[in-house]
Protein backbone atom coordinates (compact mmCIF):
# COMPACT_ATOMS: atom_id res chain seq x y z
CA UNK A 1 0.00 0.00 0.00
CA UNK A 2 1.44 3.38 -0.95
CA UNK A 3 1.20 6.22 1.62
CA UNK A 4 1.48 9.41 0.89
CA UNK A 5 2.66 12.03 2.89
CA UNK A 6 2.36 15.68 2.63
CA UNK A 7 4.56 16.72 -0.33
CA UNK A 8 3.37 13.65 -2.18
CA UNK A 9 -0.10 14.83 -1.74
CA UNK A 10 0.55 18.29 -2.68
CA UNK A 11 1.88 16.36 -5.57
CA UNK A 12 -0.70 14.34 -6.25
CA UNK A 13 -3.41 17.21 -6.02
CA UNK A 14 -1.34 19.39 -8.67
CA UNK A 15 -1.13 16.44 -11.08
CA UNK A 16 -5.20 16.00 -10.50
CA UNK A 17 -5.55 20.34 -11.41
CA UNK A 18 -3.57 20.04 -14.52
CA UNK A 19 -6.16 16.79 -15.41
CA UNK A 20 -8.88 18.95 -14.85
CA UNK A 21 -7.55 21.87 -16.33
CA UNK A 22 -6.79 19.90 -19.67
CA UNK A 23 -10.53 18.60 -19.67
CA UNK A 24 -11.43 22.07 -19.28
CA UNK A 25 -9.16 22.99 -22.43
CA UNK A 26 -10.97 20.00 -24.10
CA UNK A 27 -14.13 21.17 -23.49
CA UNK A 28 -13.56 24.59 -24.44
CA UNK A 29 -12.30 23.40 -28.08
CA UNK A 30 -15.51 21.23 -28.78
CA UNK A 31 -17.57 23.90 -30.27
CA UNK A 32 -14.53 24.47 -32.57
CA UNK A 33 -15.66 20.64 -34.07
CA UNK A 34 -19.49 21.54 -34.32
CA UNK A 35 -21.08 21.13 -37.40
CA UNK A 36 -21.13 23.59 -39.77
CA UNK A 37 -24.25 24.53 -41.52
CA UNK A 38 -23.88 25.33 -45.04
CA UNK A 39 -27.42 27.10 -46.32
CA UNK A 40 -28.75 26.59 -50.07
CA UNK A 41 -30.85 29.27 -51.27
CA UNK A 42 -32.57 26.72 -53.47
CA UNK A 43 -34.81 23.37 -53.09
CA UNK A 44 -33.07 19.66 -52.73
CA UNK A 45 -33.29 18.00 -55.91
CA UNK A 46 -31.32 21.33 -57.95
CA UNK A 47 -27.99 21.95 -59.40
CA UNK A 48 -27.34 24.50 -56.85
CA UNK A 49 -28.43 22.11 -54.07
CA UNK A 50 -26.25 19.53 -55.97
CA UNK A 51 -22.94 21.59 -55.85
CA UNK A 52 -23.62 22.53 -52.10
CA UNK A 53 -23.29 18.74 -51.34
CA UNK A 54 -20.39 17.85 -53.18
CA UNK A 55 -18.42 20.64 -52.04
CA UNK A 56 -19.70 20.62 -48.63
CA UNK A 57 -18.39 16.88 -47.74
CA UNK A 58 -15.06 17.59 -49.09
CA UNK A 59 -15.03 20.82 -46.86
CA UNK A 60 -15.69 19.55 -44.15
CA UNK A 61 -13.12 16.54 -44.52
CA UNK A 62 -10.61 19.10 -44.74
CA UNK A 63 -11.59 20.91 -42.02
CA UNK A 64 -12.18 18.02 -39.69
CA UNK A 65 -15.85 18.99 -38.88
CA UNK A 66 -19.17 18.06 -40.82
CA UNK A 67 -21.26 19.98 -43.06
CA UNK A 68 -24.64 19.90 -42.89
CA UNK A 69 -26.57 21.56 -45.86
CA UNK A 70 -29.90 23.44 -44.95
CA UNK A 71 -32.02 24.07 -48.37
CA UNK A 72 -33.89 27.29 -47.72
CA UNK A 73 -35.20 27.62 -51.03
CA UNK A 74 -37.94 30.98 -51.88
CA UNK A 75 -37.93 34.59 -52.82
CA UNK A 76 -35.40 33.65 -55.60
CA UNK A 77 -32.44 33.30 -52.55
CA UNK A 78 -33.43 36.20 -50.77
CA UNK A 79 -35.29 33.90 -47.37
CA UNK A 80 -31.37 32.13 -47.44
CA UNK A 81 -29.27 34.90 -47.82
CA UNK A 82 -30.51 36.89 -45.37
CA UNK A 83 -30.19 34.19 -42.67
CA UNK A 84 -26.76 34.03 -42.70
CA UNK A 85 -26.51 37.80 -43.20
CA UNK A 86 -27.46 37.61 -39.60
CA UNK A 87 -25.75 34.82 -38.60
CA UNK A 88 -23.08 35.30 -35.99
CA UNK A 89 -19.29 35.33 -37.78
CA UNK A 90 -17.88 31.80 -36.12
CA UNK A 91 -17.37 30.54 -39.34
CA UNK A 92 -19.91 27.73 -38.51
CA UNK A 93 -22.78 29.35 -40.73
CA UNK A 94 -22.11 29.69 -45.06
CA UNK A 95 -24.20 30.43 -47.94
CA UNK A 96 -23.54 28.87 -51.09
CA UNK A 97 -23.92 32.12 -53.03
CA UNK A 98 -25.07 32.58 -56.44
CA UNK A 99 -25.50 35.12 -59.48
CA UNK A 100 -28.87 35.48 -58.61
CA UNK A 101 -28.44 36.35 -54.49
CA UNK A 102 -25.14 38.30 -54.82
CA UNK A 103 -25.50 39.95 -58.44
CA UNK A 104 -28.81 40.17 -59.12
CA UNK A 105 -31.37 40.52 -57.03
CA UNK A 106 -29.11 43.17 -54.97
CA UNK A 107 -29.10 45.44 -58.43
CA UNK A 108 -32.69 44.98 -58.93
CA UNK A 109 -35.09 44.20 -55.76
CA UNK A 110 -35.30 47.62 -53.74
CA UNK A 111 -36.82 45.78 -50.66
CA UNK A 112 -34.11 42.96 -50.75
CA UNK A 113 -33.08 42.70 -46.60
CA UNK A 114 -29.39 42.33 -47.06
CA UNK A 115 -26.57 44.00 -48.52
CA UNK A 116 -24.48 41.71 -50.94
CA UNK A 117 -21.73 43.69 -50.02
CA UNK A 118 -21.64 44.71 -46.70
CA UNK A 119 -23.43 41.73 -44.94
CA UNK A 120 -21.05 39.04 -45.97
CA UNK A 121 -17.42 38.41 -46.28
CA UNK A 122 -16.32 36.50 -49.52
CA UNK A 123 -14.55 33.26 -49.43
CA UNK A 124 -14.31 31.51 -53.04
CA UNK A 125 -15.54 30.52 -56.14
CA UNK A 126 -17.01 27.43 -56.10
CA UNK A 127 -17.85 26.91 -60.13
CA UNK A 128 -19.24 28.43 -62.72
CA UNK A 129 -22.03 26.71 -65.51
CA UNK A 130 -23.51 27.35 -68.43
CA UNK A 131 -27.40 27.24 -69.13
CA UNK A 132 -29.57 25.46 -71.93
CA UNK A 133 -32.28 26.64 -73.84
CA UNK A 134 -34.49 24.52 -74.45
CA UNK A 135 -38.01 24.22 -76.39
CA UNK A 136 -41.41 22.00 -76.11
CA UNK A 137 -41.49 20.11 -79.18
CA UNK A 138 -45.23 21.33 -79.66
CA UNK A 139 -44.00 25.05 -80.25
CA UNK A 140 -42.24 23.77 -83.45
CA UNK A 141 -38.43 24.93 -82.89
CA UNK A 142 -36.05 22.72 -84.08
CA UNK A 143 -33.08 25.30 -83.76
CA UNK A 144 -32.63 28.16 -82.18
CA UNK A 145 -32.77 30.01 -85.14
CA UNK A 146 -36.57 28.50 -85.87
CA UNK A 147 -37.63 29.94 -81.84
CA UNK A 148 -36.65 33.02 -82.88
CA UNK A 149 -38.70 33.26 -86.02
CA UNK A 150 -41.34 31.63 -84.13
CA UNK A 151 -41.25 34.51 -81.54
CA UNK A 152 -40.98 37.46 -84.18
CA UNK A 153 -43.90 36.05 -86.29
CA UNK A 154 -46.03 36.25 -82.78
CA UNK A 155 -44.83 39.03 -80.79
CA UNK A 156 -45.90 38.50 -76.81
CA UNK A 157 -47.65 34.88 -77.98
CA UNK A 158 -44.70 32.24 -76.60
CA UNK A 159 -43.91 32.55 -73.02
CA UNK A 160 -40.89 30.88 -71.20
CA UNK A 161 -40.44 29.44 -67.86
CA UNK A 162 -37.38 30.27 -65.07
CA UNK A 163 -36.70 29.05 -61.89
CA UNK A 164 -37.92 32.33 -60.16
CA UNK A 165 -38.17 35.73 -60.81
CA UNK A 166 -34.70 37.35 -60.76
CA UNK A 167 -33.17 34.25 -60.44
CA UNK A 168 -30.33 33.94 -63.27
CA UNK A 169 -32.34 31.81 -65.69
CA UNK A 170 -35.03 34.55 -65.67
CA UNK A 171 -32.37 37.49 -66.21
CA UNK A 172 -30.53 35.25 -69.10
CA UNK A 173 -33.67 34.84 -70.61
CA UNK A 174 -34.06 38.29 -70.72
CA UNK A 175 -31.46 38.82 -72.14
CA UNK A 176 -31.92 36.54 -74.94
CA UNK A 177 -35.01 37.62 -75.78
CA UNK A 178 -33.72 41.38 -75.90
CA UNK A 179 -30.82 40.39 -78.19
CA UNK A 180 -32.93 38.45 -80.22
CA UNK A 181 -35.52 40.99 -80.58
CA UNK A 182 -38.20 39.52 -79.50
CA UNK A 183 -41.06 39.58 -76.90
CA UNK A 184 -42.69 36.28 -74.78
CA UNK A 185 -44.48 36.17 -71.43
CA UNK A 186 -42.55 35.10 -68.39
CA UNK A 187 -43.82 32.08 -66.15
CA UNK A 188 -41.69 32.06 -63.03
CA UNK A 189 -41.64 28.99 -60.99
CA UNK A 190 -39.63 27.65 -57.52
CA UNK A 191 -37.16 25.26 -59.19
CA UNK A 192 -36.20 24.36 -62.56
CA UNK A 193 -37.70 20.71 -62.11
CA UNK A 194 -41.12 22.44 -62.22
CA UNK A 195 -40.68 24.77 -65.13
CA UNK A 196 -39.27 22.64 -66.99
CA UNK A 197 -42.22 19.96 -66.88
CA UNK A 198 -44.45 22.44 -68.46
CA UNK A 199 -42.07 23.24 -70.89
CA UNK A 200 -41.93 19.07 -71.48
CA UNK A 201 -46.02 18.95 -71.50
CA UNK A 202 -46.31 22.36 -73.97
CA UNK A 203 -47.94 24.52 -71.62
CA UNK A 204 -44.83 27.07 -71.63
CA UNK A 205 -42.93 27.55 -74.80
CA UNK A 206 -39.10 27.68 -73.71
CA UNK A 207 -36.45 27.75 -70.95
CA UNK A 208 -32.88 28.46 -70.03
CA UNK A 209 -31.64 26.07 -66.89
CA UNK A 210 -29.02 23.57 -65.64
CA UNK A 211 -27.86 21.30 -68.48
CA UNK A 212 -28.13 18.65 -65.73
CA UNK A 213 -31.52 17.82 -65.53
CA UNK A 214 -32.82 19.36 -68.74
CA UNK A 215 -29.93 17.31 -71.07
CA UNK A 216 -31.76 13.91 -70.07
CA UNK A 217 -35.44 15.10 -71.20
CA UNK A 218 -33.24 15.93 -74.55
CA UNK A 219 -31.43 12.68 -75.11
CA UNK A 220 -35.69 10.84 -74.59
CA UNK A 221 -37.13 13.14 -77.11
CA UNK A 222 -39.43 14.97 -74.49
CA UNK A 223 -37.79 18.40 -75.46
CA UNK A 224 -35.44 20.05 -78.05
CA UNK A 225 -32.35 21.49 -77.05
CA UNK A 226 -31.22 24.49 -78.84
CA UNK A 227 -28.01 26.38 -77.86
CA UNK A 228 -25.88 26.30 -74.56
CA UNK A 229 -24.98 29.83 -73.05
CA UNK A 230 -21.20 29.40 -72.51
CA UNK A 231 -18.76 31.21 -74.84
CA UNK A 232 -17.70 27.62 -75.61
CA UNK A 233 -19.67 23.94 -76.25
CA UNK A 234 -20.48 21.68 -73.04
CA UNK A 235 -18.68 18.45 -73.25
CA UNK A 236 -21.47 16.81 -71.72
CA UNK A 237 -23.69 17.86 -75.30
CA UNK A 238 -20.82 18.69 -77.67
CA UNK A 239 -23.46 18.19 -80.02
CA UNK A 240 -25.69 21.59 -78.71
CA UNK A 241 -23.85 25.10 -80.29
CA UNK A 242 -23.26 27.69 -78.39
CA UNK A 243 -25.99 31.22 -78.50
CA UNK A 244 -23.60 32.85 -79.83
CA UNK A 245 -22.63 29.86 -82.69
CA UNK A 246 -25.96 30.31 -83.51
CA UNK A 247 -26.19 33.72 -84.22
CA UNK A 248 -26.33 36.24 -81.30
CA UNK A 249 -22.37 36.90 -81.68
CA UNK A 250 -20.64 37.44 -78.08
CA UNK A 251 -23.73 36.32 -75.77
CA UNK A 252 -22.86 34.26 -72.81
CA UNK A 253 -25.23 33.76 -69.26
CA UNK A 254 -23.32 31.70 -67.12
CA UNK A 255 -24.26 30.70 -63.40
CA UNK A 256 -21.46 30.95 -60.59
CA UNK A 257 -21.39 29.42 -57.40
CA UNK A 258 -19.64 30.26 -54.42
CA UNK A 259 -19.58 30.44 -50.56
CA UNK A 260 -19.89 33.34 -48.13
CA UNK A 261 -19.80 33.91 -44.68
CA UNK A 262 -21.61 36.37 -42.40
CA UNK A 263 -19.42 40.19 -42.51
CA UNK A 264 -18.53 39.55 -39.09
CA UNK A 265 -16.44 36.45 -39.52
CA UNK A 266 -12.59 36.64 -38.80
CA UNK A 267 -9.99 37.00 -41.68
CA UNK A 268 -8.08 33.94 -40.81
CA UNK A 269 -11.20 32.47 -40.48
CA UNK A 270 -11.80 33.33 -43.92
CA UNK A 271 -8.39 32.63 -45.21
CA UNK A 272 -8.57 28.91 -43.61
CA UNK A 273 -12.61 28.49 -45.31
CA UNK A 274 -10.78 29.72 -48.61
CA UNK A 275 -7.76 27.46 -48.59
CA UNK A 276 -10.31 24.33 -48.11
CA UNK A 277 -12.51 24.92 -50.05
CA UNK A 278 -9.25 25.44 -53.41
CA UNK A 279 -7.79 22.13 -52.03
CA UNK A 280 -11.45 20.73 -52.41
CA UNK A 281 -11.59 21.73 -55.58
CA UNK A 282 -8.15 20.46 -56.85
CA UNK A 283 -9.56 17.34 -56.18
CA UNK A 284 -9.96 14.37 -59.16
CA UNK A 285 -13.45 13.56 -57.48
CA UNK A 286 -14.64 16.63 -57.29
CA UNK A 287 -13.95 17.86 -60.42
CA UNK A 288 -15.00 14.89 -61.68
CA UNK A 289 -18.77 15.49 -60.21
CA UNK A 290 -18.96 19.32 -60.94
CA UNK A 291 -18.34 18.26 -64.67
CA UNK A 292 -21.16 15.62 -64.38
CA UNK A 293 -22.96 19.00 -63.45
CA UNK A 294 -22.08 20.85 -66.66
CA UNK A 295 -19.78 22.82 -64.06
CA UNK A 296 -16.51 23.55 -63.99
CA UNK A 297 -14.36 24.60 -60.84
CA UNK A 298 -13.48 28.02 -60.35
CA UNK A 299 -10.70 28.30 -57.32
CA UNK A 300 -9.46 31.79 -56.75
CA UNK A 301 -8.94 34.11 -53.97
CA UNK A 302 -11.76 36.01 -51.97
CA UNK A 303 -11.28 39.13 -53.60
CA UNK A 304 -12.02 36.94 -56.93
CA UNK A 305 -15.16 36.47 -55.81
CA UNK A 306 -15.88 39.96 -54.70
CA UNK A 307 -14.86 41.51 -58.24
CA UNK A 308 -16.68 38.38 -60.38
CA UNK A 309 -19.99 39.68 -57.45
CA UNK A 310 -19.10 43.59 -58.66
CA UNK A 311 -19.19 43.29 -62.26
CA UNK A 312 -22.26 40.61 -62.55
CA UNK A 313 -23.89 43.18 -60.44
CA UNK A 314 -23.66 45.92 -63.47
CA UNK A 315 -24.65 43.64 -66.30
CA UNK A 316 -27.35 41.54 -65.06
CA UNK A 317 -28.52 44.91 -62.90
CA UNK A 318 -28.63 46.47 -66.30
CA UNK A 319 -30.44 43.67 -67.97
CA UNK A 320 -33.10 43.86 -65.20
CA UNK A 321 -33.87 47.20 -65.67
CA UNK A 322 -34.04 47.33 -69.53
CA UNK A 323 -36.48 44.22 -69.33
CA UNK A 324 -38.26 45.93 -66.44
CA UNK A 325 -38.05 43.20 -64.02
CA UNK A 326 -40.61 43.90 -60.93
CA UNK A 327 -40.58 42.47 -57.39
CA UNK A 328 -42.88 42.20 -55.25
Amino acid sequence: MTIFTGAGNARRRLLMAGALLATGVAHAQAPAARPIKLVVPFAAGGSTDAIARLVGQKLGEGLGQPVVVENRPGAAGAIASEQVAKAPGDGLTLLLATTSTHSILPVANPKLAYDAVADFAPVGLVARAPNVLVASPKSGAATMKDLVQLAKSKPGALSFASSGNGTITHLVAEAFNAAAGIQAVHIPYKTGVQALADVVSGQVDYQFDSIVWTLPQVRAGKIRGLAVTGIKRSALAPDLPTVAESGLAGFEGVTWFALVAPATTPRDVVARLNGELNKALQSTDVQDKLAAQGAEPAPGTPDDLARVMREDRVRWGKVARDAGVKFE
